[in-house]
């Protein structure tokens, strides 16, 4: 299959170190204050046109500006940020065949680079950002820095000091009033809101265990081949990691951490908390080769709460076995039963002494329910921010990682404050990522009992 031809790299940023400055402070988790309050953020009346910067230009960053562009009231995308052109221009193409009087995107407002994304949010009143969740860290910051209301996809973050530089811009955007969205749309999807409800009504009496499973098919893979074929010349290695960016830690957090967020963000909601304890195992048994990075196919972890009670989480990317996307409570008076997606009266059941199925249907779907909440509260100063579970929900699935990398018990605590930073230490085309392929081309692999991760 012929493959498209790649945009040419633009010419390497200037090489610049983000732990010379600040950096290290904020891994620390010592950003709370830093943050000038360059400006607070104000409600918008009905009638105004809110402008809309993209950060981050790939297929989720498309529908993410698809869905805001969608909302009720004036609504513009006025800039556009990514690393690579081809990506922006595919983007900004199918948005003006969707949104033709609603695209006000010129070379002017085009921004391309490492720093691009400074540059688009100055731009604008509402900021997306969806590159891959490595970035998300330092690009909320610089958007809560600059004041502005923020849509970010999950998860926000793919290391404990990304987490925690997360955190501290967050505790800024509720000093300025911003309103924030973090795309776990299970939050807006009435089956899950109608079900948590029951659950927190005490429907299914003291919850004892939950059980969470995202088993399903290998996503997409771009090997370095077709790359440099559609290219025609051959990839730095911080280049090819960026367009394959699923398969390593860095921009990704692995298959538990961007995808598998999911499903223990509600069993957080659950529990109203996060977990303070866990233990698992994982590997790579299928998916293995020059071009599958460095993460695992499988993860199995045993949650703990502070109550005590246990949630057993399954994440598996092999093709040809069982495959579930759900979420369960066990109570002492019954049992719910979520899975998205599934016929109506089928995806969201209670069982036990108050028997319950949602019956309903929700003509607009969840993704495109988080912005219509969003732009409505900014509209109307409404109270809205979603960062801090945003940010445990994203802790949970690296907590999660950290155990089946490492094969130990590990405490939330000690997770948390981790100083493993898997973020490059410079940002440029000819800079090399931390994770580098050995000799024969293959990645290395966390080894259980051996792999630090604290």
């Amino acid at each position: 299959m012929n493959q498209p031809k790649l945009a040419p790299v633009p010419a390497a940023v200037t090489r610049r170190s983000f732990l010379q400055t600040s950096s290290k402070a904020l891994a620390a988790g010592a950003l709370a204050g830093a943050l000038p309050v360059e400006r607070f953020a104000l409600g918008a009346s009905p009638g105004d046109t809110l402008r809309i910067a993209l950060v981050g230009c790939g297929g989720r960053g498309s529908g993410a500006a698809d869905q805001a562009l969608s909302t009720s009231g004036g609504v513009k995308l006025v800039a556009m940020a990514d690393v690579f052109k081809d990506r922006m221009d595919d983007s900004l193409k199918n948005l003006k065949n969707q949104h033709k009087d609603k695209i006000e995107v010129n070379d002017d407002s085009k921004f391309i680079g490492f720093d691009a994304y400074k540059k688009a949010i100055a731009m604008a009143d509402v900021v997306i950002l969806a590159t891959p969740p490595g970035f998300r860290p330092m690009q909320f910051e610089e958007a809560v820095r600059q004041g502005k209301h923020i849509f970010t996809e999950k998860p926000v973050a793919t290391d404990a000091p990304g987490v925690r530089r997360f955190l501290a811009a967050a505790e800024e955007s509720k000093k300025k009033n911003l309103k924030v969205g973090v795309g776990l749309q299970r939050h807006h999807q009435i089956g899950y809101q109608e079900t948590l409800k029951r659950i927190h009504d005490g429907q299914i009496g003291d919850i004892v265990a939950m059980r969470c499973y995202w088993n399903g098919t290998t996503p997409w893979v771009k090997p370095r081949a077709s790359l440099e074929k559609a290219a025609g010349r051959k990839l730095t290695e911080m280049e090819y990691q960026m367009r394959n960016w699923y398969y390593f830690v860095w921009t990704c957090g692995d298959h538990i951490v961007e995808q598998h967020i999911h499903n223990l963000d509600v069993m957080n909601w659950v529990k109203k908390g996060h977990p303070i304890r866990a233990n698992g195992m994982g590997g790579v048994e299928v998916r293995k080769g020059k071009d599958y990075g460095e993460i695992f196919d499988h993860h199995a972890v045993e949650f703990e709460y502070a109550d005590g009670s246990r949630c057993f989480s399954q994440c598996r990317h092999i093709n040809g076995c069982w495959n579930d996307v759900s979420e369960h409570a066990i109570g002492t008076k019954g049992r719910a039963d979520m899975a998205d997606g599934r016929p109506k009266g089928q995806g969201w059941i209670i069982s036990g002494e108050s028997p319950w199925r949602f019956e309903e249907s929700q003509p607009r779907g969840p993704y495109q329910l988080e912005h219509d909440d969003l732009f409505a509260a900014i509209r109307n100063d409404t109270p809205y921010n979603e960062a801090e579970y945003g940010a445990h929900s994203t802790m949970t699935a690296i907590f999660g990682r950290m155990a089946t990398y490492s094969g130990k018990v590990l405490e939330w605590e000690d997770a948390i404050n981790s100083n493993i930073d898997y973020f490059p230490t410079e940002l440029a085309w000819d800079a090399q990522p931390k994770s580098l392929p050995q000799e024969d081309g293959w990645y290395a692999h966390a080894v259980p009992g051996k792999t630090q991760v604290i």
